[in-house]
């Protein structure tokens, strides 16, 4: 693909082979005119660096003899101040301003242990485009979307943050579903994918089920909590601590569920190992440096998925 200033960018749509979105192309970064390009889109009159998919062509546009061709070819951060500016969401000196859809592609692959070139390799597309779109604002085209979820294992929606404010399991159950058991070695895995629980224990009030920030270290699952809180009250009892994912698009998921005893832990070698090793502060913020064990006694777990899968 090649283009010249002023050619038009188009981007079909995958379902019809309709145009989707068109733009000027009023930016070249590399001299023989392939991408990446700046495009003023033509709806929204925001600038910002494409990568073409294979959805995408151009569309020639006849240049007059008064019309320059010369690319222009700012940096990758200038380009990105730039599409920022048009957008209104200008960065302070020049740092990141990623967008939310960038946000969660970056948070998903951090959480996944992937490499920024391994999850580009398994979604076909640029590392470079990757790069750009975890630490810029931009809007990335529907194949790329489900490309990137399918490299992720996540959904559009998910990237697209759809059911950020809805409550999971409201979608339509699986015509042909299976419910299967996951292995003790599963059950690790995907617990040491997440980073928040809900641990259930017994209180003076009746039994209460509350979300913590977790990490599995050593085996065991440990949270941050204040001595006087309802989770503390999990030292000295046996608990379950449960996580668990839904793909609502999909209408699939799994959950793992861990019973054990629970205990503060108090050598402060391990308290150092433990906050060393802590990828995030609690979330509800406050003084919470009381850390709390629960040594796995039982590990199951069950994932519902297609019954073809």
């Amino acid at each position: 693909m090649r283009a010249h200033l002023g050619d038009q960018l188009v981007v079909e749509s995958p379902a019809t082979g309709a145009p989707r979105r068109d733009g000027e192309i009023v930016g070249l970064h590399r001299e023989d005119g392939t991408p990446p390009y700046d495009v003023r889109w033509s709806d929204t009159g925001r600038v910002t660096l494409v990568f073409p998919g294979p959805e995408a062509h151009i569309r020639r546009i006849e240049h007059g003899p008064g019309r320059t061709l010369e690319p222009s070819r700012p940096s990758m951060g200038e380009a990105g101040r730039q599409a920022g500016a048009v957008s209104g969401r200008t960065p302070p000196d020049g740092a990141p301003d990623p967008g939310d859809i960038g946000r969660r592609v970056a948070a998903e692959r951090k959480r996944q242990g992937l490499p920024r070139a391994e999850a580009a390799r398994r979604a076909r597309i640029a590392p470079e485009y990757l790069a750009y779109l975890e630490e810029q604002p931009a809007d990335p085209s529907l194949a790329s979307l489900i490309s990137l979820a399918a490299a992720l294992g996540t959904s559009v929606a998910a990237l697209r943050g759809g059911g950020v404010d809805l409550p999971p399991g409201q979608g339509q159950a699986l015509l042909h579903p299976q419910l299967r058991d996951l292995g003790p070695a599963e059950c690790r895995a995907r617990l040491s994918t997440h980073g928040v629980g809900r641990v259930a224990v017994t209180t003076p009030g009746g039994p209460a089920v509350i979300p913590v920030n977790y990490e599995v270290i050593d085996n065991a699952i440990a949270f941050r909590t204040a001595p006087d809180s309802t989770p503390a009250a999990a030292v000295g009892t046996e608990v379950a601590f449960e996580v668990d994912h839904v793909d609502e698009a999909m209408s699939q998921g799994w959950s793992v569920l861990v019973v054990g005893p629970a205990r503060v832990v108090t050598e402060p070698d391990a308290v150092r190992r433990l906050a060393d090793r802590a990828h995030t502060r609690p979330w509800a913020g406050g003084e919470r440096e009381m850390w709390v064990s629960i040594r796995p006694a039982r590990l199951t777990g069950r994932r519902i998925s297609p019954a073809d899968q």
